[in-house]
């Protein structure tokens, strides 16, 4: 094999999933993008979600308000797999995958790192993308309805029953990753808008997540408190890493600095392979 393709750097995938809509898995892959970005990688993204179309929306917007306000922000790779046409469910399937087949193979090697955005609901492209995943990140709000898609639990004694849907389609991939590659997937599962206050509910979810995590192997993450800034940054396409660019409004409060932070943490509890990355960008 030549040299130079032996030594070529292959992209950490990170997807986003869970079957449930409204867990924050789009905002949490813009704001993994932008922080990537900022920290100096080259990044690619995938909206698998060509319905809804949300990580797309959110990066058009960003396009948008720097071309109106005439800033230079730092952007992705961008690609959304657009529904394929067919006569059959198979040639559907197919189509679909041969495209996404076609950007990854093109991402992962011009990138160091690739952000995929799945839908929320179990499809053939959703299962495909998350077989890819190096790391898997699965927002869910800190819920026992959230819960439910990762885990049953007893209604009167709160322990676990066993893993759910969500779960077993994890699973799945996990082995066609590993039949793949031999390669695995570190799953970690984020608590996303954690209340402030200390509730009985609150703690008892992050004891069943506990349990679980210990029985299917995932790891457990902080995620984002209920910040209203998290929404409204959605119509610029801004993200809080954004927030000290040059031409970018640098007025920070002190709800700017703490949902900063929890990116940080986020971000430091993912222990992406920064490093290697880094030596892979400076071939």
């Amino acid at each position: 094999m030549n040299e130079a393709v032996s030594e070529r750097r292959t992209a950490h995938v990170i997807v986003l999933g869970n079957e449930k809509g409204g867990s924050g898995k789009t905002t949490t892959a813009m704001h993994l993008i932008s922080m990537l970005l900022h920290e100096g990688f080259k990044v690619g993204s995938i909206d698998l979600d060509s319905r809804q179309r949300s990580l797309t929306r959110y990066i058009e917007n960003r396009k948008g308000w720097a071309d109106a306000n005439n800033v230079k922000l730092l952007m992705p790779d961008h690609h959304v797999i657009a529904r394929a046409q067919g006569e059959t469910v198979s040639e559907v399937r197919d189509a679909e995958k041969a495209e996404f087949d076609g950007v990854m193979a093109r991402l992962k090697v011009e990138n160091d790192f690739v952000v995929i955005d799945s839908p929320g609901s179990d499809t053939p492209l959703s299962r495909i993308g998350h077989a890819m995943a190096d790391t898997l990140v699965t927002p869910m709000n800190d819920s026992f309805v959230d819960f439910d898609l990762i885990g049953r639990v007893d209604p009167q004694t709160y322990r676990i029953k066993g893993p759910s849907l969500y779960s077993e389609m994890v699973w799945e991939s996990r082995k066609r990753r590993l039949m793949a590659d031999g390669g695995e997937i570190d799953w970690v599962v984020m608590r996303n808008r954690l209340s402030h206050l200390d509730a009985k509910n609150k703690r008892r979810v992050e004891s069943v997540l506990e349990d679980l995590s210990q029985r299917i192997g995932f790891r457990l993450a902080p995620g984002f408190g209920e910040r209203v800034i998290f929404r409204e940054m959605f119509p610029s396409g801004l993200t809080l890493l954004d927030l000290r660019s040059e031409g970018v409004d640098t007025s920070l409060s002190m709800s700017h600095v703490a949902a900063r932070a929890e990116v940080r943490a986020l971000m430091d509890t993912l222990n992406l392979p920064l490093d290697a990355q880094a030596q892979h960008s400076s071939r």
